[in-house]
């Protein structure tokens, strides 16, 4: 799947393993080591309907104030939000990464 980042601090973290951004420098190393193994798999799947194989991802589609906004989980606390797009076909192999959310925050 090709990944795009909305947020430059989510390249960064993504590249670096950290970011000067204030919304992600204070995140645990093990939710920032979690969150690239989630972009891994996420790069590493061809299509979006591989992300239902992977149970530890729990893939949704959001509803409600997020509708149309898909997420997956980096562990139990925190979920990784992204906005997926069809290629000519029909098939999802593009996602727009949007942030890292903490669950019920």
């Amino acid at each position: 799947m090709n990944i795009e980042f909305e947020d430059a601090a989510l390249k960064e973290l993504y590249l670096n393993g950290s970011t000067k951004d204030s919304k992600y420098k204070k995140l645990p190393k093990d939710i920032v080591k979690r969150y690239i193994k989630t972009v891994n798999y996420l790069k590493a799947a061809p299509r979006i309907e591989t992300l239902f194989q992977i149970k530890s991802l729990h893939y949704e589609k959001k509803g409600g104030d997020l509708r149309g906004v898909e997420a997956v989980w980096i562990n139990d606390q925190y979920r990784l939000l992204f906005h997926s797009t069809p290629d000519e076909l029909g098939i999802v192999v593009n996602a727009l990464l949007i942030e890292i959310s903490k669950h019920y925050e």
